[in-house]
């Protein structure tokens, strides 16, 4: 009966009826009883103190404000108005917007027209990167899943921000590359169907984006604007266009109208490399510091003339680490006249009077074959040393495709012109066709290789792209792709392939200086 009454006080499931207990009942009740009544331990003698006291609670530290858990639980209702103004800019007319501008105006501060054309200019700038230096997710996770998933790099961060502009007279900026953002979905290639080609889910990060940075500069109240680059355009770190909208908007046309020398940008991808710190005793091995993406923070300081600061050397006052560039400026100088001595040989008018000469013309009719990567400087080559020499140009950019480009070359040959093959032509199989052609008409063929780096010519198809008086073709942007498709493919030219003659010409900038102001600046 004991053991019964037991079963009834452990079986305390809500039935819908009384039953009597069953033979089953008993055995599971057997069994409860005895895992109930097993042995005790013996309780802990006075004085013994070889146990251990319970762990102290220690409350973790957060970079996560008050105020935001506050605001997570208020309703919509109670929240104030939000403060950010939010606008949308192209990098041209014919394209279309891909540049995010949030401007931020406290409360009891001027309208956003007023506080841009204010008279009195804050000459000092303070940009900062968004993600990885100003906040971070709050899950761990490298991207936030959410518009709430965020916090403070560090809990200085917003308090020194706010220090910077109200007691040392900065304009604090946000400077932020968002490639994952699409504001405007593209066209359907198909003319009978009406939906976008860009998925929904990438469309839905633009207004999760637009109430993460509300919130973010909310918390911060003080007078902002943030720039948001969502295209691969002028917009996109390291590239300048960030930059000049941020002149505009704030009438900051003249050279002094920005102290240069006081102004800094902050940012996380400052091309430092994996280092190992200094073991702790030489006891625990030392757990290595991760390598920076990319250096486009680093480069944008640089385009703009400014100071550059990563966030543990700006907020935390760490010492600088080791950085490097995979393509570096100051390996491409701008060059003096080979030929001259002269001191103004640097002018522009110098240098086009004084050209270096890297080709000459051997028979009264060639077949020139150039060979070398995408942005190699090929075109460029072309119109300053062949054409001059009345050469025709056959580029497959521009007919689109092989054939025609055989075509065109047959019948320029034909006519008794001499013809430059201004393609890639990696391959021995490629330029095969070519050789034999050049055969086929009783003319000698030879070849230019072109020995740019891939990181130059990526550079140089940026700057091509970006920069109209460099581009007389208009030519887009070629994608990564199309650089390492070359470089798998490419097979050093021979004159065992049936050329008459090699020519390797190696890269250095060949311009006027005015072209150099736009090509000395980083692009990619």
């Amino acid at each position: 009966m004991g053991q019964l009454t037991i079963t009834r006080r452990v079986c305390l499931c809500p039935t819908t009826s009384l039953r009597l207990p069953t033979p089953h009942h008993f055995a599971r009740s057997f069994s409860i009883t005895q895992k109930v009544m097993g042995p005790t331990k013996r309780p802990a003698e006075e004085g013994d103190r070889s146990i251990s006291p319970p762990p102290l609670k220690r409350k973790a530290q957060t970079a996560i404000s008050k105020s935001a858990v506050a605001s997570f639980f208020t309703p919509v209702s109670q929240k104030p108005k939000d403060r950010t103004t939010w606008t949308e800019k192209s990098p041209d007319a014919d394209s279309p917007a891909t540049l995010l501008v949030a401007k931020y105006v406290p409360e009891g501060s001027p309208t956003n027209d007023e506080s841009v054309n204010t008279t009195v200019k804050r000459r000092k700038i303070a940009a900062f990167d968004l993600d990885s230096t100003l906040i971070t997710s709050a899950s761990g996770k490298k991207h936030s899943h959410d518009a709430a998933d965020w916090k403070w790099w560090h809990h200085s961060v917003p308090d020194r921000l706010r220090k910077l502009y109200n007691e040392e007279g900065y304009q604090v900026i946000i400077f932020t590359n968002q490639g994952g953002l699409t504001l405007h979905a593209s066209p359907s290639s198909s003319s009978s169907s009406s939906k976008p080609k860009t998925p929904k889910a990438q469309l839905d990060r633009v207004p999760q984006f637009k109430q993460k940075c509300s919130a973010v500069l909310s918390q911060l109240d003080i007078p902002t604007t943030l720039y948001a680059a969502t295209g691969k355009d002028i917009y996109r770190k390291p590239r300048p266009g960030m930059w000049l909208e941020m002149k505009a908007d704030y009438n900051l046309f003249n050279d002094d109208d920005i102290d240069l020398e006081n102004s800094i940008f902050v940012g996380d991808a400052g091309g430092r490399q994996s280092e190992l710190p200094p073991n702790s005793n030489g006891r625990i091995k030392a757990t290595a510091t991760p390598k920076d993406f990319s250096c486009s923070d680093r480069n944008l300081a640089h385009n703009v003339g400014i100071q550059y600061q990563t966030p543990e050397e700006f907020f935390l006052g760490e010492e600088p680490r080791n950085f490097t560039r995979d393509f570096d400026l100051v390996k491409y100088p701008y060059p003096s006249s080979p030929t001259t001595t002269d001191p103004d040989s640097s002018s522009s008018s110098s240098s086009s009077k004084k050209e270096e000469i890297l080709f000459t013309k051997t028979s009264p009719q060639e077949l020139v074959l150039f060979v070398g990567p995408p942005g190699a400087g090929k075109s460029t080559f072309y119109w300053r040393h062949l054409k001059p020499l009345g050469f025709e140009r056959v580029n497959q950019d521009v007919l689109k495709s092989k054939d025609k480009c055989l075509k065109a070359a047959t019948e320029y040959l034909k006519e008794g012109d001499s013809v430059v093959v201004d393609n890639t032509n990696p391959d021995p199989d490629t330029r095969k066709q070519w050789v034999e052609l050049a055969k086929k008409q009783g003319v000698p063929v030879r070849c230019v290789w072109f020995r740019t780096p891939l990181v130059v010519c990526e550079h140089n198809d940026a700057v091509r792209a970006l920069n109209k008086p460099l581009n007389p073709e208009s030519r887009t942007s070629l994608p990564k792709l199309a650089f390492n498709s070359f470089n798998s493919r490419f097979k050093e030219p021979k004159v065992k392939e049936g050329f008459q003659d090699v020519t390797e010409v190696d890269f250095k900038f060949r311009g006027t200086k005015e072209e150099y102001e736009i090509w000395g600046k980083y692009w990619i």
